[in-house]
């Protein structure tokens, strides 16, 4: 259970892949203009992690180590194909919006990285646990990233949720008269943002290792003073 509990640890914060590894910037970027297209890319991330996990830990030991980033490619891709034609089926309005955003996921470093460093030394249960809390990991920052874009930017949250639930609509938050900041919304204001995200992270570390140093000098006993003559 120890080992799971530092697979989930390191997948949502320790090793988190966008705020400690700065990997799949690109979709990040251009997908968090708001929270719900960033979560739904999100999950498609999370679903195609897991599966591309279970898929290369159950036949890493069919697949000749010299051609192994083809194989991985290539079974990844046709995860992402089933992924895509989904999207296209249920949620066509928001496979519209995601655009080709979906397919890239291929070609996405997290996907990639975790499938060679993890799935490929590691059985089932594990890979496909690492698969799954390396996703969350990256849900939750994208989540952030994107209710922050849309707050400041439109005044807005869940915009766009009738395209997956046609009876909701978004919620309103600012005045409706608004007016917007548009730098949020455009690629400087997702850098900014993601650089307030990372310097927080860095300050929580950095606070929480200041307290396991203090508490490691306080459990730590006395020396014991020479006896003087």
């Amino acid at each position: 259970m120890s080992a799971y509990k530092e697979i989930t640890w390191n997948g949502i914060w320790k090793q988190n892949s966008i705020l400690a590894q700065l990997l799949g910037l690109c979709p990040l970027l251009a997908v968090s203009t708001n929270l719900v297209n960033a979560v739904s890319l999100g999950l498609a991330t999370i679903l195609v992690m897991m599966l591309s996990n279970f898929a290369i830990s159950a036949l890493r030991a069919l697949i000749p180590y010299e051609i192994r980033i083809p194989v991985f490619i290539l079974i990844i891709a046709a995860l992402v194909t089933v992924v895509d034609l989904a999207f296209d089926a249920f949620l066509h309005d928001l496979y519209l919006v995601l655009g080709i955003f979906i397919p890239l996921i291929v070609t996405n470093c997290i996907v990639l990285a975790r499938v060679e460093a993890f799935a490929a030394k590691n059985g089932l249960r594990a890979s496909t646990l690492d698969g799954l809390m390396m996703g969350v990991g990256f849900v939750w920052v994208i989540a952030l990233l994107g209710a922050v874009r849309e707050f400041v930017g439109q005044g807005t949250i869940f915009s766009g949720i009738e395209m997956i639930f046609p009876s909701l609509s978004g919620i309103q938050v600012l005045p409706a008269d608004y007016p917007g900041f548009l730098v949020a919304i455009l690629p400087p204001g997702a850098f900014f943002v993601l650089g307030l995200l990372i310097a927080g992270r860095n300050w929580l570390d950095a606070r929480a290792n200041q307290r396991l140093r203090e508490k490691r000098l306080h459990d730590q006993p006395p020396t014991a003073t020479p006896a003087t003559a």
